[in-house]
Order: C-alpha cells, then structure tokens, then sequence
C-alpha cells in the first residue's frame, strides 16, 4: 500500500498543476463521447461480432491486450500458472490457440508467441476490438475454430498530438504510456507509442517461498506512418515496432547471477526480444469507390530465450505473411464479394529441454467469399478457401454466417465452418515446464512434433432483441455454440500427476457454449450488464472421459457503470463494479501424490469482486483508482511441492483462482489536443 500512497500523492500535485495549464474543450463535445457505448453489438451485422469501443478499455486496469477483457462477458480471462502472472484468455470455453487473433486483419498472436504475445500489446494503443464468435472470416486464413478478435490500434490521422497514461499498483508493477503524434503534410501522418513497465518488489502474500508475481520489465515502441489521398484512392499504412520483455520468477531468494540452472533455488527466466514490421497499402477505384484491392504484408523475428528451473525452453521464429485482397460487387451492392490470395512462412528454431524440435512451415491459399446483404431482413456470407501447406497438405475450408431480421430491434444468426491448424504444443503449453512432469509425445506418425494437424468444426445460433423495459432501454442475447473436434492434439494431464502426454484424440472431444445476456439502463447513466455462461466441454483421455481442466462449467459475469452528469468545463465521475462468479473446475490427477501434495477432483467455486473510479477534471485530464479482487480471495497451495522443487511432486501449473489477493492501482491520463 505505501507504493500507492506514494504515486496517490503524486497524481494530486500533478492535479494541482494540470487544471491552471490545461485549457478544457467544449462542453458539448465531452457529450458526445460521454454517450457513446463501450460495447457495441449491430442488428444489422451477418457475424456475431462486438465491438469494444477504446472508451471501455478504460474501465479496468488495462494495461495490455490481455487484460483488455475483464468487463467483456464474451471472453473469460484465466490465469495460466502460478508463476508468471500471465493472464489467458478463452472463448467458448477454449483457449487462445484456438482463437485467431490478429493486428488490423494481420494474424499476431501465433506460434512462439502465443502464451505471452497478448502482454505484447498495450492498452492505451487500442482503438477498438472486434470479437467475433464462432468460425471467422475465410479472408483472414484457416485457423480460426472458436471465434477471431481483431485489434485495431490508433490511426495517426486521428490521434491527438499528446497522451500521457501514468498507472502504478499495489502489487509493485508501474507503468507509462506516452503517444506522440504529428501530421507531416497535406497526406502523411505519424506517431510514435512508447511503453514501459516494470514490477520491482518481491511479493509472497501466501507465504509459500515463492513470488506471487514476477519481476519484469518491458520496453515496447512503435513507429506508425498513415498517408491518405482521397483525390488518388490511395491509402498506407507503414508500422515498426521493437519490444524487449524480461520476466523472473521462482524462490523469494533465487539469484540468477548465483543460481541459474542450479538446484541451489528454484527460478525462472523467460526473456523475449521481438521486431516486427507491416505494411497496408490499399487502392479505391476512383469513379467505383464500392471496389478496392489491398495488399498487406507482415515480417517478424521473434526470439525467447527461457528456463524454468532445470528445464531450458528457447524458440525463435521468423515469420513472413503477405495477403493480396480484391473487393467489388456482382451488378448491385446488394451483392458483394472479396477474393485475394496469401501466403504465409514459419521458420521455427525451438529447443525443448536440449532437443532440437525445429521446422518450417510455410503455405498458400486462395478464397472467395461473397455477401449477399438486404441489412432490413436478410444477409448472409458465404466462403471458402483452398489451401496447401507443406505439413498440413491440401484442404478445403468452408464457413457461413447468416443472420435474419424477424422483426423489428430482433436477430437471429447461424454460422458454421471448418478450422484447421497446426499445434505448437510446446510453445502453448509453457506452463507445465514450471513443473516436474516429464513430457512425452505418444504418436510419431503426424508432421507437427509426430501429431497430426488439428481440425474442427464450429456451428453457432444466436439470438438477440432490443426493447423498452419501464420506459429504459434493455437487451437480450441467447447464444449456443458447439465445437466438434475431428482430431486434436491432445493435451493431458489426467493420466498422471508426473507426466504430462501428447497424442492425437483417440475418441471424442467437443464444447457447448451456452450464454444468456441481459442488459438494462437502470435509470439514467446507470446501466447493468449481465451474463451466465453454461460450458460444457469434454475430451477422452486414456484414463477417461473428464471435463476440461480448470474449466468452469458454470459462471455469471455482473458490471456495473456509473456515471455522473457532465458539470461545467467537462467535470465527471465515473464509477464502474465488475462482479465474476466461477462454478467448481475440474482439476488435473494429483490422486498419486503424497497426501500434502494432493488436491480435489474439483476446486471451490468462488467470487471476484472488482471496481473503479475516475474523476474527470476536464477533457485533457482524469485520474483514476481502482481494485482487483477486493474480496480477497487467494487459491490455497497454488503450488504443489514447494518445499521441494526439484522433488517428484512440484508443480506450479494448476491454477484456477488468484494467487496474490487484493490489488489496488492509481494512475492518470493527460491529453493535448
């Protein structure tokens, strides 16, 4: 608390000398984004998409791309393990692998990066997010199984010159956002994103010798270029972006100077150094602006070198990605279709525990996909794309989405599609490192690590209806989703506490996804969201049928938001309250262990409890206080074995609930417009 007493003190001297030098803008302008949604769903789209508008990433402790979704009941955030602090994300009750995440339609967060890329991304970069359910767009590639969220950061053209974001937290962790923007001429303009942050205490609120979170520091920049001519048609995107990220953790007394790779402490290192470059250049007919041609293209080199206590994991992968997309209509804009054709290159050089496990993988495609949109009553998109790929061969990839108007403020949507994908077992699975499991990989026969590529089908029904309610606006949303695995690469921890097994499924695996939304203006600038979220996903595993591991099959998400009415020079106070509810999860197989080593078949159901207030001093500056889990709940013996943690029994993987307890944070945004 003395951290946030300290940073509390400072923000107020800066509140002091903020409201003499900054001039407000007008009131009517702060009205009008003071009305604007942070969640945004459409009658009128095909997909069962949401937008989260940059006004609702500001409600939380956001302070990356992973944490972007605690007040979203479309997605569930997890924490990985017990040690690294990284938060995971699931949709329909599956992981993140599973999701296609991309950068402006740029696929980002993949292969080496795909436990840790979604830190990689700062908050106050976004401009909005787009969350879609079920199978996505067949122009974005064939990955996609359970839904696709799409990040679109800032445009230069539409930044303001200055933004500061401060934020400092209980639990140690500080951080600083600054954007720099300038318009250079008539058609170019630029900015420049600097973050920072860095964790600098050592915390052990359970008492059980190790860190609760990590030691760390991430230096992250970005260089983006727009130009915009409407007078050609032509339109350029042009970013650069280097990020440097350190984290530690392990024993309170591990040094890694003194006891790297020795059994002196148990600790752990995972350093990532990442480059990327990309480039959007996009053309519109200029007598035809319903036809367009674009062409994207993507570099990366992504470089993690880590160990977890005697266990060394490092992977490098360079990765190049190009997508040329033609759209036009067929007669009328009622008929429109987009067709184009991509390429993709991996080269991954991946050591596990001193074996080499390195490939390339590389692919091309083509696709077609045509939408067919009378947005009063009915649409639909129909696509398809033919892919080879060097490991995963040739195949077809079907989707559909429909979406139907019955009647007015009312939408019913179906979907179905294929996905198809390669599993970085190793990569998406880095938490069971932090533990004594051996790995094996039972199959031999497949391209990916012996396993055969991944594939699945996804189909989807949803209903939504907008009505009045006492005079006040309310909504409801009713969705199902079912995944059916034709294989997957199965993940298992069931079989025994010491050993963790990867084989292609030999029987079932499916997820239902059911999710009840209802939500109300309460009175006015008092709204409510709520969801419940029934999950139930089940896979055979070669001890049994079990329900996913550290799935909640039950959950009921509540927000909360506040605000006031807007005073003279764009005075407010905002005050948010998310509320989490999570059924029992089933546990890994622990039956083995000694006794103090053992955990329940299934964990606890518990609550989490947290809010935020800000106080807008006017258009250019607020500030804001806020907690997370401020019930304080806290998993009891988050690690197994950790009085001996190179003995047979350590584990930090098995982590359902919080670790570190109460956090509160404080932080600041300044603005010149």
């Amino acid at each position: 608390m003395k951290n946030v007493q300290l940073l509390l003190a400072l923000l107020f001297s800066i509140v002091t000398f903020s409201q003499e030098a900054v001039k407000s803008d007008t009131l009517k302008t702060v009205t009008v984004e003071a009305k604007r949604k942070g969640l945004k769903k459409s009658l009128s789209g095909t997909a069962n998409t949401t937008v989260v508008a940059s006004r609702e990433l500001l409600k939380a402790a956001c302070c990356n791309l992973a944490e972007s979704f605690e007040t979203n009941p479309s997605i569930d955030v997890n924490f990985s393990d017990a040690l690294t602090g990284t938060k995971q994300i699931k949709m329909l009750g599956l992981t993140s692998p599973y999701i296609m995440i991309t950068e402006e339609n740029i696929p980002s967060v993949r292969g080496a990066s795909q436990a840790y890329g979604l830190s990689f991304t700062p908050g106050t970069w976004v401009e909005s997010i787009q969350i879609t359910k079920g199978a996505g767009s067949v122009v974005n590639g064939y990955e996609s199984i359970s839904g696709q969220i799409n990040t679109e950061l800032i445009k230069p053209l539409k930044d303001i010159p200055f933004f500061l974001n401060a934020y400092g937290s209980s639990d140690s962790r500080f951080e600083l956002n600054t954007h720099f923007n300038k318009k250079v001429s008539d058609y170019w303009s630029t900015s420049l994103f600097l973050h920072g942050n860095a964790r600098v205490t050592k915390n052990d609120m359970n008492n059980d010798g190790f860190l609760d979170n990590p030691l760390g520091k991430q230096i992250n920049v970005t260089n983006r270029w727009q130009y915009s001519n409407p007078k050609t048609g032509w339109v350029s995107f042009l970013n650069l972006r280097y990020m440097k990220d350190d984290k530690q953790s392990g024993q309170l007394n591990f040094d890694p100077k003194r006891d790297k790779l020795t059994t002196n402490y148990w600790g752990s290192e995972i350093n990532t150094e990442r480059l990327d470059f990309s480039s959007k250049v996009g053309y519109v007919f200029k007598d035809m602006p319903f036809q367009s041609i674009g062409f994207q293209n993507a570099f990366s080199n992504h470089n993690q070198q880590s160990y977890f206590g005697l266990n060394q994991y490092d992977i490098k992968q360079q990765s190049y990605y190009s997508n040329l997309i033609f759209n036009s209509i067929i007669n009328n804009t009622k008929h429109k279709f987009a067709t184009g054709i991509n390429f993709s290159y991996d080269k991954y050089a991946e050591f596990v525990k001193l074996e080499d496990v390195s490939r390339i993988d590389n692919s091309v495609g083509t696709f077609f996909e045509y939408t067919y949109d009378d947005s009063d009553k009915f649409s639909f998109i129909l696509g398809g794309r033919v892919d080879y790929h060097n490991r995963l061969g040739a195949f077809f990839t079907p989707r559909v989405h429909l979406k139907y108007n019955p009647w007015e403020k009312a939408v019913f949507r179906i979907s179905a599609g294929r996905g198809k994908r390669a599993a970085n077992i190793y990569a998406e699975n880095q938490n069971l490192l932090a533990s004594s499991r051996t790995f094996s990989v039972l199959d031999s026969n497949g391209k990916i690590y012996g396993l055969n590529p991944e594939i699945a089908w996804n189909y989807g029904l949803s209903f939504s209806q907008n009505f009045m309610l006492l005079g006040k606006s309310a909504d409801v949303t009713l969705d199902f989703y079912r995944t059916d695995f034709q294989n997957q690469a199965v993940v298992d921890v069931m079989n025994s506490p010491q050993q963790v097994l990867f084989y292609n499924l030999r029987g079932k695996s499916y997820a239902n996804s059911l999710q009840v939304d209802f939500n109300l203006e309460i009175i006015k600038h008092l709204n409510l969201r709520t969801a419940y979220k029934y999950y139930d996903i089940s896979t055979d595993y070669l001890s049994g049928s079990y329900q996913r591991p550290l799935q909640a099959k039950h959950r009921f998400f509540g927000n909360l938001e506040y605000e006031t009415h807007i005073a003279e020079k764009g005075k407010q106070w905002k005050f948010d309250y998310t509320y989490n509810w999570l059924g029992k999860q089933q546990l890994p197989n622990t039956a083995s262990n000694p006794v103090s080593d053992r955990l329940p078949e299934f964990s606890p159901a518990f609550a989490l409890m947290n809010f935020q207030i800000t106080r807008t001093f006017s258009s250019t500056f607020e500030m804001y206080l806020g907690g997370e889990n401020i019930g304080n709940y806290r998993q009891d013996k988050a690690i197994l074995g950790a009085n001996d943690p190179f003995g047979p029994n350590f584990d930090s993987s098995i982590v359902y609930a919080p670790v570190f307890g109460q956090m509160y944070y404080a932080g600041l945004r300044f603005k010149i417009k």
